[in-house]
Formats: C-alpha cells, structure tokens, sequence
C-alpha cells in the first residue's frame, strides 16, 4: 500500500472515530451498536424487564399503606418507577426523568409551574454552555492538540493506566479549587481527544471485518470516569471545591459554635482524598480494563502527529481564546476565597457576578462572533454545528435537580431520614456516623450533591442533638459522603457531563459507581473520625 493510501485510512480512522464521539450518543438502540449475540440478548432482557417492572413499581407502591402523607407516597412511588427507567433503560434515560416529571404533575404532587422551577437553576446552562465549548473544541481539533500535550508528558504516553491516572490526577487538583462541574466541563474535551488518539490505535490493532466501536471501549469508560469520580475526590479537598462542603461546614459551625478554617478542613480532608484516588485508579482500572496495557510506539507516534498538527488554525485560537476567558471566569471565584476569603464581601461579589452558569453561556457565546474569516462572515461555530450538543443530557440533569427539591420541599427525605433512625435505635456516635454516611451517599444517588448535603446534614443534626452525641464528626461525614453517589448520570453534574460524551453505558457506570461507593464509604467511615479528633475538634 503507498504512503497516500495509508494516510488516507489513517484519516478515515480518525474521522471515523471522532464523528462518533461529536454525536454525544448517550442512548443508542440495539441496532445502533455492534453488540456480541450474548451482550444483545443482556439488552434486550434489561430493557423489556424496565418496561414491566417501572410502572409495577410505582403502582405497587402508590396504594401500599405507609406512614407518608400522599404527596410523599405519590413522590416516592414516582422516584422509584423512574429510578427502574434509568437503570434499564427500557426507554432514552433523559425520556424516563420526562415521564417522572409529567407523572409528578399529573398525579398532583405539585402544580406545573412549582415542579418545573429548577429547570432554570444555574447548573443547567453549565451544561449547555460547555457543551458548546466542547463541541467546538473536539471539531476544530483543540481537543486533540491538548491530548497529545498530555501524552507527550514523558512516560506519560507508554501506558493506558498512566494516562488514566494523569488526567485523574490533573482532575483531582483543579477540582479543589474550582467547581466538580466547572473542572469536568473543562477536561471534558481533553479527555475525548484521549480517547480518541486511543481509540484509533485500537482500530489500528483490530483485525479487518471484527466489529470495533468507539464508544464502547473499556479504556474509554475508565477515562471517562476517573474524569467525573476524580473531580468529586478533589472537590473534598478544600471548603470551596464543592459546594456540599460549604453547606455542611456552615450548618456544623451553627450547630456546634466551632469554626473550621480553611486549614483545618484541608487537613481532615487530605488524608481521605489521597487514599480515595489511589483507589478509584485501581477500581476502574480492575473493572474496566484497557484493550490495551502498553501504548508501544505511543511517543513516536505523538511526536509525528503533533508535527503535522502545526501552527493554530484562526478557528483553534478563537476556541482557545473562548475557553480561557471562561476558565479564568471559573477560576476567579476561587482566588478571591483564597486571598479575602470565602465569607468575605469581595467572595461573595464575584462568586455572584460571575456565577458558573452564566459565564458558560458566555464562553460559548463568544464562539458565534469570533470570525475565522471577516470577509465571508464566517465564525468559529455554526449554530447548526453547536445543536449538535447532547440535549438530552441538559434535560436528564434538570428531572434530576427536579426530583432533589422535591425531596426536600415535600419532607419526604426528612421523613425516611428521621423514620430509618428510629427504626434502627440510632444512640452512639459510631452508629450515626455510619447512618449518616449511607444515607448522604443513598440520597445523592438520586439528587445532585448539593442537595443531598442540604437535605441529610439538617436531619443528622438534630439527631445527634437528640441522643446526646456530638454531632460535629457524623455531620462532617455526611457533608462529605454528599459528594459520593456515582452510580447514576444524575448523582453529580459531572457524572452526567460524561455520560453525555456516549463512551458510558449505564451498565458500566452503575458496576463502577457501586463499587466506589463502598469504598469511599469505608474509607469515610474509618477516617474522618481519626482525622477529627487529629485535628483537636473532639
């Protein structure tokens, strides 16, 4: 074969591989997907068993006789069908949120209106403004310049588990500093040109006619994830990694009259978070392992591909141009919390004026008036180009915002919180610390982080209060098992930011959350309490 023709089936490859992960697949039929007779039979029971046991669910729970009042029966009835739809996928997971939403109305719970509210809370335009951004970056090839920066890194390059760990790594530590969703949204692009420097390698090894697809490939998974899980292990680190963290800090300062500082917090925490992402490294890694171990040739091949990439093409530095200014945006925050902090008046401004959202809209703005080319009027995105984006996605995350405020606002959390103390005669430190972790981690399985802190730490207070135990440590626990809960798209924004790239099944991502969940409770429960008292709050 000529050098021409190979490198025009190196660049099919490529598009080939890249045109698959721009579509933002989150659901794919059976006859999308080039699927083994066993995996297609898996599917096909899973979704046909959704289709059954969702409305079964509900109806079954609707008129069994419990202590709720009816809008929390109707609630939870509703909550536990859905939450059947998202794990088996009998239709799109962003049409199962829908039906649990228009069921919420229609059986009524809430008004129209009331319900959906949260539709336009800040997180959602995140979504969509860095949507857009990754868009643009992934099709003007921005994306791949950055992965290719990532492997160049020497050694970086000569391993899959070194690559998954760097950018977990990378990950983890912006994540202290700036917002779990902001960071993910920010390396979301980089981690797809990862996969798909990758990705073609595996093609490359795969034999002609043997199916390959690119958005199911275990490394693919493993990246993905360590992105979305290493972002909830950094954002622990610091009071304003994580929004969950000021919450809980804020309520255990009231109830308790000790002030935790920024030191101290990232002193209790560090310990947790380091030991967390060696194990999150090593779990995705058993679970998901890489088609492919060593990257032979990886460096060699890096060198030549970042020769012919060249000089930035006018479309590659608007979208740069575009992406710093928001990054910067993002960061600013932060800084100030640093220097004046994070109760100061100048915090407290900024992080108001330049809230996450509305700078990612803005980001994303930027991309339809940055020319490529004046005399055409042509601009770094088309809007065509930019609706390409994972809708569905943007409104999986709002049925998920949806169904943690209803939680709240109809006390249905408060009361099974409260109810399973009782049940279980809850008196010791040791027990509540326990409870209190499985409960945060319980709730924000199915509601973002944020409302999973607001919601358990106010029921845990009190119990604590209640049985004569000082609630600083189960408190503290809690506030950061609120960050945990990875097994669904709508646990944690940036869980569902990663499912929205279509590299991961449902499947995969429920078996891996699972398995961090336990670990990271383990780790909680046998930590924070050490770590407390290391730091003289007990």
């Amino acid at each position: 074969m000529s050098t021409s023709e190979e490198r025009t089936r190196e660049r099919e490859r490529t598009e080939s591989v890249t045109s698959a992960l721009l579509t933002g697949g989150t659901y794919r039929g059976l006859a999308e997907q080039k699927l083994s007779p066993a995996e297609e039979r898996f599917e096909r029971a899973r979704r046909t068993v959704g289709f059954v046991l969702a409305p079964l669910v509900t109806l079954v729970f609707l008129f069994v006789p419990t202590a709720l009042d009816s809008s929390q029966q109707t609630l939870a009835a509703v909550l536990l069908g859905v939450v059947v739809l998202w794990v088996c996928e009998p239709v799109p997971i962003p049409v199962g949120g829908l039906i649990g939403v228009a069921a919420i109305v229609v059986l009524g719970v809430l008004p129209a209106d009331d319900v959906l509210e949260p539709f336009g809370s800040s997180t959602v335009f995140v979504f969509i403004g860095a949507f857009i951004l990754a868009q643009a970056m992934l099709r003007h090839g921005l994306a791949r310049r950055f992965a290719f920066f990532i492997l160049a890194i020497p050694g970086v390059g000569r391993s899959t588990w070194r690559v998954i760990t760097a950018l977990g790594f990378v990950t983890c530590v912006l994540s202290a500093f700036i917002s779990n969703t902001a960071t993910v949204a920010m390396l979301l692009p980089t981690a797809v040109g990862l996969l798909t420097v990758i990705a073609e390698l595996i093609r490359g090894r795969t034999p002609e006619g043997e199916r390959f697809d690119p958005l199911r490939l275990r490394v693919g998974i493993a990246l993905m994830l360590v992105l979305a899980y290493g972002a909830s292990v950094g954002g622990l680190l610091t009071p304003i990694g994580s929004p969950p963290n000021l919450i809980g800090r804020g309520l255990i300062e009231e109830a308790t009259g000790e002030r935790i500082s920024f030191l101290q917090w990232t002193t209790m925490a560090l310990p947790a978070c380091a030991a967390m992402f060696v194990i999150l490294v090593v779990l995705l890694i058993l679970l998901n392992r890489p088609e492919i171990r060593r990257l032979t040739g990886v460096e060699e091949y890096v060198a030549g591909e970042r020769a012919k990439l060249g000089g930035f093409s006018p479309a590659e530095r608007n979208t740069l141009i575009a992406f710093t200014i928001t990054v910067v945006a993002w960061v600013t925050p932060g800084i100030v919390a640093l220097v004046a902090g994070n109760d100061s008046r100048a915090y407290e401004l900024v992080s108001d004026r330049l809230d996450e959202g509305i700078v990612a809209v803005a980001g994303a703005a930027l991309l339809f008036v940055l020319p490529t080319n004046w005399a055409q009027r042509r601009f770094t995105l088309t809007w065509s180009e930019a609706a390409r984006i994972d809708w569905g996605t943007v409104l999986l995350f709002g049925s998920g915002i949806i169904f943690g405020s209803l939680l709240s606002s109809t006390g249905l959390a408060e009361r099974v919180g409260n109810g399973l103390a009782g049940a279980l005669g809850i008196g010791s430190g040791i027990a509540l610390t326990v409870f209190a972790v499985l409960l945060a981690i319980l709730v924000s399985e199915t509601t973002s982080n944020t409302a999973s802190a607001a919601v358990v730490v106010p029921i845990v207070i009190p119990i604590a209060l209640a049985a004569g135990v000082d609630p600083f440590t189960p408190a503290l626990a809690a506030t950061f098992a609120a960050s945990f809960g990875f097994m669904l798209p709508v646990s944690t924004p940036q869980n569902a930011i990663v499912y929205g790239s279509g590299a991961v099944p449902i499947t995969k991502m429920i078996r891996s959350g699972a398995a961090f969940d336990v670990a990271g409770a383990i780790l909680i429960m046998l930590l924070i309490p050490v770590m407390v008292a290391a730091v003289g709050f007990t």
